[in-house]
């Protein structure tokens, strides 16, 4: 088996990128693949930052620089954890607080009122961050964000139950490399010291804190999490760390 094996996996299940095709793949490999998530993450960070960079120096008007950000940024993830963070606020509000209702309601793919105001609220965050980043040239941002987005994945199959008993992140729990998916979370967080400095540190310390509450959320209603509800927590980190960027960096 190819060494980058694994990677390719990740890189074809969270993204639209031009990845080899790893073609079929065992339930172990899945596992495999989640240490490599981080990675992906900082190669769709990569792409948008490019296409931010070309144009901020083409001079675009920053409302559509913007938009045309947060387009390549949703294209290249799929809107994979869109939908999961559009399933997970339906099944939030509709779950009544019953953990089966909840779990029901994620399975449902018609999307409620809950769901389409969530996904609107959350583009409309993203897009206001970007605008005020690139009305600054500050784009490093938007390479790291999406990496520290990702590796809040393994940290939270590594510390938090699967709540069902089947599916594609049932795969992923039994058979993460628990040692490489430590290290693939202490070099996300470490990256972002070492290249964003203090705003760095501030937006780990500030994912860290939505994961924990987050996590929280999730055992509290379902006694551990979905691959719904990790997506959302993806998504959620995106947004929260971009405010906050563009909050200090004006």
């Amino acid at each position: 088996m190819s060494a980058l094996r694994p990677l390719y996996i990740a890189g074809r299940f969270l993204s639209r990128l031009p990845v080899p095709d790893p073609g079929p793949t065992q339930p172990s490999e899945t596992g495999r693949s989640v240490p490599w998530y981080p990675v992906i993450g900082l190669l769709m960070g990569a792409v948008a930052t490019l296409v931010a960079f070309v144009l901020v120096r083409a001079t675009a008007p920053p409302d559509v620089a913007a938009a045309l950000v947060l387009l390549v940024w949703v294209w290249s993830s799929g809107a994979l954890h869109l939908d999961g963070l559009a399933d997970s606020a339906d099944a939030w509000i509709g779950g009544l607080g019953s953990r089966e209702r909840t779990l029901d309601i994620m399975k449902d793919p018609r999307s409620g009122p809950a769901a389409v105001t969530v996904i609107v609220l959350t583009l409309l965050g993203k897009w206001a961050a970007l605008k005020a980043l690139l009305l600054t040239g500050t784009l490093w941002p938007l390479c790291l964000i999406p990496m520290l987005a990702r590796a809040q994945v393994p940290l939270l199959l590594l510390t938090t139950p699967y709540a069902r008993t089947q599916g594609l992140a049932a795969d992923q729990f039994h058979y993460l490399p628990r040692r490489a998916a430590w290290v693939s979370v202490l070099a996300a967080g470490s990256a972002m010291l070492v290249f964003g400095g203090w705003i760095g540190l501030m937006l780990s310390l500030a994912a860290l804190a939505l994961y924990w509450q987050t996590r929280r959320a999730m055992l509290d209603r379902l006694a551990g999490f979905t691959g719904d509800t990790a997506g959302a927590l993806v998504e959620l980190t995106e947004l929260l760390t971009l405010l906050l960027c563009a909050l200090v960096m004006r």
